[in-house]
């Protein structure tokens, strides 16, 4: 019985520990994104979608991606980009998704 209270009492230290609030977004918004130049859809994938940089938040600063091509999970799949929003508790980044 009492392995079993000091394995509850482990588990429940780790699952409150990964339960914390994630930490507050930036408080500034991102800088406006670069030019970016396109290049050429690859030959070898035709069908593929170009996928924009973005910023991202990354040890207190902003960080350019830069875009790239990605292939779609299925045909007629559309890309949908990601934006940053901004909230009470600072800026979010919302992901981009495929529809």
């Amino acid at each position: 019985m009492r392995r079993f209270l000091i394995c509850c009492a482990l588990a429940l230290t780790i699952t409150t520990a990964h339960a914390q609030p994630p930490p507050p977004g930036p408080m500034m918004a991102p800088p406006p994104p670069p030019n970016e130049v396109i290049g050429p859809i690859p030959a070898q994938h035709p069908n593929w979608v170009w996928r924009g940089g973005y910023y991202r938040w990354y040890r207190g600063q902003y960080v350019w991606v830069p875009g790239s091509y990605m292939r779609p999970p299925r045909p007629g799949y559309r890309w949908y980009p990601g934006r940053w929003r901004q909230t009470p508790r600072g800026w979010v980044w919302v992901p981009g998704h495929w529809r």
